[in-house]
């Protein structure tokens, strides 16, 4: 199965894992809660599904690489205790708690989270010494005389033999205490991920051109040669990274993520390419619907993949002002779910000590979440502005000196209101960009296939399809309409025709 598919199935086990009966025990005895044994090539995106399971069902996450760890680390140190069986004095081995089991009552500590994911990566390559008391672990759930927690789902990750010369097979025994998932890389899903993301344009497109290129292992006289999706998602960052600098992403730098040469120097190429499609195509005098009509004749006469990285310039710009608009209005939302609050308690109290209480609780969230294992990026970026948000507020009414209740409030909705009206200019801008990205690939296009390789994009794209679900888009839904008319039109041609041949062999 694919990554996606894999992360539900690990979703819905932890579900059913945690789901109790009318008298308040698990449902399925921890017993026979399976720990999950997730089998697939590296770098496919194991470790990042276990941190949007946490996140999406509000559990905790306790994350180890195993072969960071010996033996004494992994289980605990032995130590000698005094024991009477039988009227007689015993020395009897006993063991400090295990790091990793310590790890996980710290979190529940910590947090006061109980239930939780215990993820365990790189499984099948463990040291000798500390193979056995892993598989005991895996059996058991036990390290020496140390249970791990009830509510605790065990997932184990491993690459397969050919990925990977350290690997230990597992016995039988141990497979048949285990729950197996078998996980391929698969790019359609990934893309769905790196839109949803923000993986950088170029990738996204040189990969949609050459997807035999998203995932490649090879065996050379130079040894292991590979092109993983982590790969691409970590050189995007970089890219990014270094355009903000002002820095050239050339083949050498290239190759120091995707470390297949042929592949690294493709894209090379093709970034190179992207960059003087930007220049020469002027994206942005596009999008402000100001280009040069020699633009549109140019895209007009050019090849297919070039026609398909200018779109995807133009569907990258789009998506960066769809994403500045939906983070805005996910500010904008819990701004004002905070003032309700604010307001609701500021009849007796000191309105800036309401708005330095909603900052810590904020904050303290953000801590909780964040020791959780469970903190995405673009969440912790929305709390982190609200609280800046709130904690400017804050110290706009200690510099006015505002402590009347009425009085703060309508300055605190002043301040608000401007963040209303942000939300409202980046909706009007990406608005039009979006119009006039469609005027002009009608233009230049007209109805060709590429224009619907276009809707395509914008219909899958996570911002680009929540802007035009929450703002329209006139252009958007007449060419989606059509689509799915010609969609419907082919349907029904080919269950005609396929009737006819029924028809013919009778």
């Amino acid at each position: 199965m694919n990554i996606k598919q894999a992360k539900q199935e690990i979703t819905n086990t932890l579900k059913a894992y945690l789901t109790r009966d009318e008298l308040g025990n698990y449902l399925i005895p921890a017993v026979r809660q399976r720990p999950v044994l997730l089998m697939g090539p590296p770098g496919i995106g194991k470790t990042q599904i276990m941190e949007q399971i946490a996140a999406e069902t509000g559990v905790g996450l306790v994350a180890y690489t195993i072969t960071h760890h010996t033996r004494q680390s992994a289980v605990g140190l032995p130590f000698i205790e005094k024991r009477t069986y039988g009227g007689a004095e015993f020395s009897v081995t006993e063991y400090t708690m295990s790091e990793i089991l310590a790890s996980v009552h710290q979190l529940m500590e910590r947090t006061g989270i109980k239930e939780g994911i215990l993820f365990l990566d790189e499984i099948n390559c463990v040291s000798e010494t500390l193979s056995p008391m892993m598989l005991q672990f895996l059996q058991c759930k036990t390290f020496g005389n140390q249970r791990l927690p009830e509510g605790w789902l065990i997932v184990a990750a491993g690459n397969p033999p050919e990925y990977n010369k350290s690997v230990r097979d597992f016995d039988m025994v141990t497979l048949d205490r285990v729950k197996r998932i078998d996980v391929a890389e698969n790019f359609a899903v990934w893309k769905e991920y790196a839109l949803r993301k923000g993986v950088h344009g170029a990738v996204v497109s040189y990969l949609d051109i050459k997807k035999d290129h998203f995932y490649r292992v090879e065996t050379t006289v130079d040894g292991l040669q590979f092109a993983t999706a982590r790969g691409w998602e970590d050189l995007s960052e970089l890219i990014f990274a270094y355009e903000k600098l002002g820095l050239r992403v050339d083949r050498g730098v290239v190759e120091q993520y995707i470390q297949l040469p042929r592949i690294a120097k493709d894209f090379a190429n093709y970034l190179e390419l992207y960059y003087k499609y930007q220049k020469t195509y002027h994206v942005e005098d596009i999008l402000r619907g100001t280009w040069q009509n020699i633009t549109m004749l140019e895209l007009r006469a050019a090849p297919f993949d070039e026609k398909l990285s200018v779109m995807s310039l133009i569907f990258s710009r789009l998506t960066e002002l769809a994403r500045q608009t939906r983070r805005q209005d996910e500010l904008t939302t819990a701004l004002h779910a905070a003032l309700v609050d604010f307001r609701g308690k500021i009849a007796d109290a000191d309105p800036t000590a309401v708005l330095g209480q909603l900052v810590w609780q904020r904050q303290e969230k953000l801590k909780q979440e964040k020791e959780a294992g469970r903190l995405e990026k673009e969440q912790r970026d929305l709390w982190l502005r609200e609280c800046n948000a709130l904690e400017a507020y804050r110290q706009n009414l200690l510099r006015e000196n505002l402590t009347e209740p009425a009085a703060a409030m309508d300055a605190v909705r002043g301040w608000f209101g401007a963040e209303v009206e942000r939300r409202t200019a980046l909706a009007e801008e990406t608005g039009a960009a979006f119009d006039n990205a469609f005027r002009f690939l009608e233009t230049a296009l007209e109805q060709s296939q590429e224009l619907v390789l276009f809707v395509t994009e914008v219909t899958s794209g996570y911002d680009a399809s929540w802007f035009v679900e929450n703002f329209g888009c006139d252009a958007y839904f007449r060419h989606n309409k059509e689509l799915l008319f010609d969609d419907k039109r082919r349907r029904i041609r080919d269950e005609i025709a396929a009737a006819r041949a029924a028809q013919q062999e009778e």
